[in-house]
């Protein structure tokens, strides 16, 4: 039987042998070490080789007969191998792969001389992988495969080994040389125990010496097959011996460089003493010494206007760093700390700029619209004149992209007289990038609110968080919940950053928030911020903007000017209807870079080209326009509906159809739409059944159809109330087959009461209703405010009906005519 040398540790652990070399033959953590006595040789040598085998490829690893080794099997072909062989007689074949990377070996992946192996023990690990112990048996050699899945079977034989004689004196020393060189090995290693030593010189089997060394040599697999397959254990041993002389001298070479290291450490303080030597040579020569930046960071200091408890901080650390070894870490980390102190700008403000018409003429002159936005600057600029000091409002610009929200913070600067900082926070995941990090830490540094402040030089700038919406939660904590106390004007005025460990004024500095959408923003964060609405341009706005800023801007970029380049009004407007479908103008500005770089080829090439832009021009520069305006449908056909809706990129119409089939009154609802939507449908049908009188519908009508209501575009995801009154004219429509009055759309939630609710998003629609050449309007009463606040030569054309009730839709959207070829229902 074989004998395991027992070593006291302190965990018990299987061998890893797969990465092991010799140094490694017992792994701190293990316990237990398998030997192999001469009767386990003699034991192993009456065994036969079965002439079938089931093959099980390893990686990184070979097995050399009488070695016990322990492996992980992951593989689902190898963990089924390996069940049923211990159900079986516990016999395998193992080989090596030639690739390591390849998870499906065939015969062409794997080496043909490997080892007979018994299964010892199969334990299942915690991470679902099967752990085996094994022990080498005999070589053999496959002659081919017999069966390839569910794993590898092979006809195999056995490959004879040539032994010599045990009073041979040569092999004799051979072996002795590598018993002494195991020895040498492990002492030279410091990471091996003394008592590795006894596991080498209780190893009285010569094969299973050289074997069990071979197999923990730190070779790659291909070098370790070539050991397997030689025949002549002597030949092996001299070459495992050759390997062994090379470890021996890494391991020598190794320890030199170690004793080197520690008398450079020795060095050290013998290096001090030159260092100040240095230090004095140096002053003497001139030169700056530390004690000298000292006083020079406290001349700084005192021209600084920081409070008391500033001031008390600073001649603190100044202090510590004054009693520091400059040669120490700490020291550039107290430099850095205190020079972030001073360059601060404590209580450091830009004067305002008081003079209302020109922040006014400012803000017109770089952005066209956003009334609501300058109005609130304006405002601020005034009470801040009439009362001389108060905290700066919090600013939240949300909008579609485009809008210029961003660049909207630069001419506020400008109008101000402040200083322009912007931070984005777009993907921002690490609470420390706002609070900044304790500067205990290696590398710490302040937040990044403080590092603009700095970059600033001032305290009031007007400050510009980008994209606030996009602020992301992570492992590091939540950057939003650290924002709330840079944005609330209660607690801003002590705002503490990590590593500052101070608190810094931000009360007066002007902040604004950029945001797409307000519904990923925290609740606790939007209530500390003014919201104010930005919303889409309207296509006469748009045009204003291309004519005013952007064409201006691309003709300056492109090296060109006016005299190159002319697009008028019209052609504006069919580059922003027919080329773009956004709310903001970033795609109508690439549209019109485009057309300026066709003018700047055609003058490089000298090329004929009108110099005043086309509608042919644009179609050929740009290609056939590929969106066109929606257009309104005619009212021949019963139970289409003109409605009005809200979407990113602006306002849309969209049509309500309905129909009706022979049946039971069921109701059948298609075109993509949302769950809100689906039950506007439902609210419309059941409010006609209960008034069906009223509405000269016939109970029989309702109960002997069924409706089926539709919305084109079917692709496109639709939800919300807002279709719920034009539902509701679609469907009675559908029973009566009234004719809808023409150039009509409408927009309103409904109520099984009958009543008609408010919605949102008024101006986008109306501007998309008067696109599509709608003429009349019906909206409910309580959206009048809404219409009042836009501007009225965007309401010139268009008559509006405000209704209370359902019914009054019908008598203002139903003409009493029917038809054409109406149909006869039951």
């Amino acid at each position: 039987m074989s004998k395991w040398l027992k070593i006291d540790m302190s965990n018990t652990k299987f061998l890893n042998i797969d990465n092991l070399s010799l140094q490694n033959i017992l792994d701190e953590d293990a316990e237990l070490i398998p030997l192999m006595t001469p009767e386990d040789e003699e034991e192993i040598q009456k065994e036969d080789v079965p002439e079938v085998l089931p093959i099980l490829p390893l990686r990184n690893t070979v097995l050399f007969p009488g070695v016990v080794i322990p492996i992980t099997a992951g593989r689902d072909q190898s963990i089924k191998l390996i069940k049923e062989a211990n159900k079986g007689n516990k016999t395998i074949g193992v080989v090596a792969q030639k690739n390591e990377s390849t998870e499906e070996p065939t015969l062409d992946d794997i080496y043909t001389v490997g080892t007979v192996a018994r299964i010892l023990k199969v334990l299942k690990m915690p991470d679902g992988n099967t752990m085996v112990v094994i022990q080498g048996k005999k070589r053999f050699k496959i002659e081919s495969l017999v069966q390839e899945k569910p794993y590898l079977i092979a006809k195999t034989t056995e490959l004879i080994e040539k032994t010599p004689k045990k009073s041979e004196s040569e092999f004799k020393a051979i072996i002795d040389s590598i018993r002494d060189l195991s020895l040498r090995i492990i002492k030279e290693n410091p990471n091996l125990p003394t008592e590795a030593s006894f596991a080498i010189k209780n190893i009285h089997s010569d094969p299973f010496l050289v074997n069990f060394v071979s197999s923990n040599l730190n070779l790659k697999t291909e070098a370790k097959q070539k050991l397997l397959i030689i025949n002549n254990l002597k030949k092996r041993a001299l070459q495992t011996l050759k390997q062994m002389n090379i470890e021996l001298q890494r391991l020598e070479l190794s320890n030199d460089i170690q004793s080197k290291v520690r008398e450079d450490m020795d060095q050290q303080q013998r290096e001090y003493y030159l260092h100040q030597q240095m230090k004095t040579i140096q002053e003497e020569l001139g030169g700056v010494s530390h004690d000298e930046e000292i006083e020079e960071l406290r001349k700084v200091a005192k021209t600084k206007k920081w409070s008391k408890e500033v001031a008390k901080t600073f001649e603190k650390e100044i202090g510590r760093l004054q009693r520091m070894n400059p040669q120490v870490a700490e020291y550039s980390v107290q430099r850095n700390y205190l020079d972030l102190l001073v360059e601060l700008p404590w209580e450091e403000y830009t004067k305002d700029l008081f003079d209302l018409k020109r922040a006014q003429k400012i803000l017109d002159r770089d952005h066209y619209g956003l009334e609501k936005v300058k109005e609130r600057i304006i405002e601020h600029l005034a009470v801040l004149k009439l009362k001389g000091d108060m905290k700066s409002p919090i600013i939240c610009l949300y909008g579609p992209p485009g809008v210029g929200k961003t660049s909207l913070g630069k001419s506020v600067a400008e109008s101000l007289g402040r200083k322009y900082i912007r931070m984005s926070l777009g993907g921002l995941r690490d609470e420390a990038e706002i609070r900044g990090h304790r500067k205990t830490y290696i590398g710490a540094m302040p937040g990044r609110v403080i590092q603009s402040i700095k970059k600033a030089g001032s305290s009031n700038p007007v400050f510009v968080l980008d994209e606030i919406d996009k602020l992301a939660s992570g492992n590091s904590g939540d950057p939003s919940s650290a924002m709330l106390e840079v944005l609330d004007p209660e607690q801003n005025t002590e705002f503490y950053d990590n590593y500052l460990e101070v608190g810094y004024d931000l009360s007066k500095v002007l902040f604004i928030a950029t945001a797409n959408s307000l519904a990923s923003i925290p609740w606790a964060l939007r209530d500390r911020m003014e919201i104010i609405n930005v919303s889409g341009y309207t296509i006469e706005e748009k045009i204003e903007i291309a004519k005013r800023h952007l064409l201006p801007k691309q003709l300056k970029e492109h090296g060109l000017d006016s005299s190159h380049v002319k697009i008028g009004k019209t052609q504006l407007e069919k580059i922003a209807t027919g080329y773009t479908r956004e709310s903001g103008v970033r795609g109508l500005e690439k549209k019109i870079a485009k057309v300026v770089r066709f003018a700047a080829k055609s003058i490089v090439m000298e090329e004929k080209y009108n110099t005043k832009i086309t509608n042919d021009d644009i179609e050929k520069i740009l290609g056939p326009s590929h969106l066109e305006r929606d257009k309104y449908e005619n009212n021949e056909v019963a139970g289409v509906v003109t409605g009005l809706a809200w979407t990113s990129v602006g306002g849309d119409i969209l049509f309500i159809e309905s129909i009706l089939s022979k049946g039971k009154g069921n109701l059948s609802i298609t075109g993509n739409l949302g769950k809100v939507m689906k039950e506007s449908a439902t609210i419309a049908l059941e409010y006609i059944k209960a008034n069906a009188e009223e509405f000269g519908i016939k109970y029989e009508t309702l109960t002997n159809n069924n409706i089926h209501i539709h919305v084109p575009e079917g692709a496109t995801p639709k939800d919300g109330p807002s279709a719920g009154i034009t539902m509701l004219t679609s469907l009675v429509s559908s029973f009566t087959q009234r004719k809808v009055k023409a150039k009509l759309a409408m927009t309103g939630e409904i109520t099984l009461r009958g009543r008609v609710l408010p919605v949102g998003g008024i101006k986008e629609k109306i501007l998309a209703a008067k696109r599509a050449n709608i003429k009349e309007l019906i909206l409910c009463s309580e959206n009048k405010k809404d219409i009042n606040e836009i501007n009225t030569k965007y309401l010139k054309g268009l008559s509006f009906h405000y209704v209370d009730e359902m019914k009054e839709v019908i008598d203002i959207a139903l003409l009493k005519q029917k038809v054409k070829n109406a149909k006869k229902l039951a």
